[in-house]
């Protein structure tokens, strides 16, 4: 089978760019004749679908329940996971990796435009409309703390901690609001992917992608002295050992209501993800201390940072500790898809109006 070739700079040091081969083979990251995508920034849920994730961020494009007519038109391998539930609505099984990615790949071609996305097996295949939640949340925190209005276009940058091989903030961050991002990770082969989505969606000059040199950093390694955000975002590994994860995945299978004659080993067989993306040595609590910590060196050259926090205990000793190394405004937004409730926490060491 022919192969696609792709790569990107030489990564020699911190500061230098990344480079990364991958042979793709055709098949699999070429889908079929290109559909119409909705306009991008113009977020909005579909028409005459019964809503099914209340809560979401009023310019999320999922408001409704998946239109999957409209998906497999656009992308006919769907078709092969759609399920009909016990209630007579067309589904698909959520704890087949296979499925899921066929939806996100429908999806992202249909809504967002992106006409190349696929995955090895294993890696984190994250639920899209989670995800632009966060990005609209951002852009929302930027207005209220700007001049008002919804920001938008190349002007603004964004640094991605943890892009992971699915690119997916950048990806969704660019298709809405036309911002460039920097993606980093600590994963090359993640980054070898991400790489190969990027250059077949000709977005290279959109997002560029940044090796981690070190694994206990965030920011260190990545940020160069000259980079300026408006953003920063991550979703941090919130696990503290692969037991941990492996157990919160068998019980994500036991909510979705499958029987699980053969748990997975490891929680990548289910629901995608590996080691470096699910936990972390100290878990959640102690990536997004160090993040903090971090923060503090980087302050004059991130408008805001932030972070999805999974446990809402975590928060106050993030407050804290921002507080001691002198944040001048700390937000934490609510966010909800379903029966799943979360958060994401954003500070600043700007002057900002207190009454925004």
């Amino acid at each position: 089978m022919k192969a696609l070739r792709l790569s990107s700079p030489m990564h020699t040091g911190p500061q230098a760019a990344f480079r990364c081969t991958l042979r793709v083979p055709v098949a699999r990251i070429l889908p079929p004749a290109p559909v119409k995508p909705q306009p991008p920034h113009r977020a909005r849920p579909a028409a005459g679908i019964a809503p099914a994730r209340p809560a979401l961020h009023p310019r999320n494009r999922h408001q409704g329940r998946y239109d999957f007519g409209r998906l497999v038109k656009g992308s006919p391998a769907l078709s092969a996971h759609l399920v009909t539930t016990p209630r007579g609505d067309t589904s698909i099984d959520f704890s087949s990796p296979a499925a899921v990615r066929e939806l996100n790949r429908a999806i992202l071609r249909c809504d967002y435009g992106i006409a190349h996305w696929d995955l090895p097996d294993g890696a984190l295949c994250p639920p899209i409309p989670g995800r632009a939640d966060y990005l609209h949340g951002l852009a929302d925190l930027l207005a209220a703390t700007g001049d008002g209005t919804i920001p938008g276009g190349a002007a603004f940058r964004v640094l991605d901690v943890g892009v992971g091989a699915n690119c997916i903030y950048p990806l969704l961050g660019h298709a809405e609001y036309g911002w460039r991002f920097v993606g980093s990770d600590i994963d090359a082969t993640s980054l070898r992917v991400a790489t190969a989505i990027v250059e077949a969606n000709r977005l290279d000059k959109a997002i560029a992608l940044r090796l981690q040199p070190r694994r206990g950093n965030v920011f260190r390694g990545v940020m160069r002295a000259d980079d300026r955000f408006d953003l920063t975002l991550c979703n941090p590994p919130f696990h503290a050992s692969a037991r941990e994860a492996a157990g919160a995945n068998q019980r994500k299978v036991r909510q979705l209501g499958k029987s699980a004659p053969r748990p997975a080993a490891t929680p990548e067989l289910n629901f995608g993800g590996h080691a470096h993306e699910l936990w972390c040595e100290g878990g959640e609590a102690e990536f997004l201390r160090r993040m903090v910590r971090e923060s503090a060196d980087f302050r004059e050259q991130v408008r805001w940072f932030s972070s999805l926090v999974a446990r809402a205990e975590h928060l106050p000793a993030l407050r804290s500790q921002l507080h001691r190394l002198g944040a001048t405004a700390v937000r934490e937004v609510p966010m909800a898809q379903g029966n799943k409730q979360s958060r994401f926490i954003a500070w600043t060491f700007r002057s900002v109006d207190p009454h925004n």
